[in-house]
């Protein structure tokens, strides 16, 4: 479901494409990880312009956006 929330928000405003290793590419420049408030930083570590967009988070920290920003865009 958060997957689908996040394709829905950006199809109509940029380039959305698979990634080896996140879920998806951004503009063929951001990598974005989707996933829970306890997701780390391991799977995206090593990868430039890499962020999570994490549910159940206020606020976003670092490298973690909270999933529900993305809702202003549509």
């Amino acid at each position: 479901m958060r997957e689908t929330f996040l394709v829905n928000q950006l199809q109509y405003v940029t380039e959305i494409s698979l990634h080896q290793k996140t879920d998806f590419y951004i503009d063929k420049k951001y990598a974005i990880e989707v996933g829970g408030k306890d997701k780390n930083k391991k799977q995206i570590s090593g990868l430039k312009n890499a962020y999570i967009a994490s549910d159940n988070i206020e606020y976003g920290f670092e490298n973690k956006i909270p999933l529900w920003f993305f809702g202003f865009l549509y």
